[in-house]
């Protein structure tokens, strides 16, 4: 796996940086882009500033790169109670759905020539309505068609496509949620599993589908959120 190169924008914080952990100590080349960054890279990643709505920025992560086997696009926003006004709501579309689309086209000649794959990162709000963040279940909801879209154009490219659908997680934007003694309960009450995902597993799924071991799976979206889906 030494020779395996993986981008993974967002991967600074949250979950794409559990991702670039993981997958580094894994044995893979990390490049992980985004806007913040949590801590110091683990050995084998790197991390480079850039904001994956800048077209210069995009095509610069993939310049130079001959093959790619994977790429994750974990990078994201969410605007709590503001994602009514139009503005926000495009902002937020852009950068979690369309920054998706040109993330992944820019990557798309390197993975080709790889045999690489794609894994986006979508939502249980995919599937559910968000009554304080309509853009952001949107985004969702349209990641996991896009994701569908690409494994129908792409597959026959020798390019795979897969999302991951993550329930509650523990990450830094759940944690009105997990700090609200009343909707954690509700929310606890309805997960099987009945506890929350680590970054981590949630990274371990996103590893399994850049994996050989998922070779033959493809324009799949996986819910990785403890059952809370089939409640």
């Amino acid at each position: 796996m030494t020779d395996r190169h993986v981008v993974v924008t967002g991967g600074g914080t949250g979950i794409g940086l559990a991702t670039t952990r993981l997958l580094a100590g894994r044995g893979w080349q990390v490049t992980a882009a985004g806007l913040e960054c949590e801590a110091d890279m683990p050995a084998g990643a790197r991390f480079i500033e850039c904001d994956v709505t800048d077209h210069q920025a995009r095509e610069g992560l993939f310049s130079g790169l001959d093959r790619l086997a994977g790429l994750v696009t974990c990078a994201g926003i969410i605007r709590f109670g503001e994602e009514w006004e139009s503005d926000v709501f495009e902002k937020v579309m852009s950068i979690n759905v369309t920054a998706a689309l040109t993330t992944a086209t820019a990557a798309l000649p390197a993975l080709e020539r790889g045999g690489g794959s794609v894994v986006n990162i979508a939502s249980m709000w995919s599937w559910f309505g968000n009554p304080v963040a309509p853009a952001y279940g949107t985004s969702k909801g349209a990641v996991a068609a896009l994701t569908r879209s690409l494994a129908v154009s792409w597959g026959a490219r020798g390019v795979r496509v897969n999302a991951v659908a993550p329930g509650w997680v523990e990450t830094r934007i759940s944690e009105g949620a997990r700090n609200d003694p009343e909707r954690r309960a509700r929310i606890d009450a309805r997960i099987p599993l009945g506890r929350w995902a680590r970054t981590e597993e949630i990274a371990k799924a996103v590893a399994f589908l850049l994996s050989e071991e998922a070779s033959y799976i493809h324009g799949a979206i996986l819910p990785v959120d403890g059952g809370y889906l089939a409640a």
